[in-house]
């Protein structure tokens, strides 16, 4: 599998039949990805769904289906035509699956409206991509992309879902608000098992 980090959560996951970009938001730089087979959206925020971004990209990309979760079907405006997915659900683009899980983002703050928030597991755990979310899954994952920095987390909560999932590589993301996101993916590796913490040159592939 080959995996490019396009910044903040915006990760294109290659597999040998198929070409998956998860959450193209404002804070990444997607806009000249091809040859996609599908854009998965996790949730709606801004960071993870830009929604002019996204309506050129699916133009450059015709083949590409795109997936959104629930609320974002419902709630966001001018949002191009897609596939609405819920938790349970698995996928099938090329010889590759995508199984939806979790369901609901983070707690962010107090009385914050919440909203749905799909985990995309990929290949029956190869990679789990949990969006906002700390969503534990009861299959085995290989490679999971953690949250370093948001309102909603705390590091000492991206080390725990790290332990908790125990994944061999961890990828951090979720760093587009952060001044200093070296540091930040720097003490998640401290304190995570040893070895597992991977962080990617933006816009650079890497085989995992």
């Amino acid at each position: 599998m080959k995996i490019t980090h396009y910044g903040h959560a915006c990760l294109l996951i290659e597999t040998a039949t198929a070409r998956l970009l998860i959450d193209p938001g404002t804070m990444s730089s997607f806009a000249e990805v091809r040859d996609l087979d599908a854009v998965l959206v996790t949730h709606q925020h801004p960071d993870h769904l830009d929604v002019a971004g996204l309506t050129a990209l699916l133009g450059a990309n015709p083949r590409a289906q795109l997936v959104l979760d629930p609320d974002s079907a419902a709630a966001v405006p001018d949002l191009p035509e897609g596939t609405v997915a819920s938790p349970g659900q698995r996928l099938t683009f090329g010889a590759s699956t995508v199984d939806v899980l979790g369901g609901l983002h983070a707690a962010v703050y107090g009385d914050v409206p919440g909203c749905t928030n799909s985990a995309y597991l990929i290949d029956d755990g190869a990679l789990l991509h949990p969006g906002d979310s700390l969503f534990v899954p009861t299959q085995d994952v290989d490679v999971l992309a953690v949250a370093i920095d948001g309102p909603w987390l705390k590091l000492a909560e991206a080390v725990d879902y790290v332990r908790a999932v125990g994944p061999r590589v961890a990828l951090p993301i979720h760093e587009g608000e952060t001044t200093d996101p070296a540091k930040y993916a720097g003490m998640l590796q401290a304190f995570s098992p040893a070895g597992v913490v991977t962080r990617l040159t933006a816009g650079e592939p890497s085989e995992l």
